[in-house]
């Protein structure tokens, strides 16, 4: 297996993913922003630039399935290092499209961390 050490949960390495990581920033609203009958925008933020990381897998064997698992599983959050920065993060989902019965590889398989 190939690790990224410069991306880490809990200070375990994740694997080296098939594409770069999808980088996302975005704000959290309160339940009460929206939009009122005029049309116009309230918006009450409540957290600024919460970021999000996804990392791709074109295919995954056993192995390589069983530890991105292990590396969150039971862990409602955990310290994610990106780069040098660091933040307490969780695993909002991961997924894999279709595990091939003969071959024993997973498809597809998408890591998404949040930040706290």
């Amino acid at each position: 297996m190939r690790y990224l050490d410069t991306c880490l949960i809990d200070e375990l390495p994740i694997l080296v993913p098939d594409e770069d990581a999808e980088i996302s920033r975005s704000d959290i609203d309160a339940e009460d922003s929206g939009r009122d009958e005029s049309g116009i925008m309230h918006r009450f933020v409540v957290r600024e630039r919460v970021m999000k990381w996804v990392f791709t897998y074109a295919h995954l064997n056993q192995e390589e399935y069983n530890y991105l698992k292990s590396l969150t599983e039971g862990k409602p959050e955990f310290q994610f290092s990106f780069f040098g920065d660091v933040y307490t993060a969780y695993c909002s989902n991961d997924s894999a499209v279709l595990r091939n019965a003969i071959t024993g590889k997973y498809k597809d398989f998408k890591l998404t961390i949040i930040e706290c």
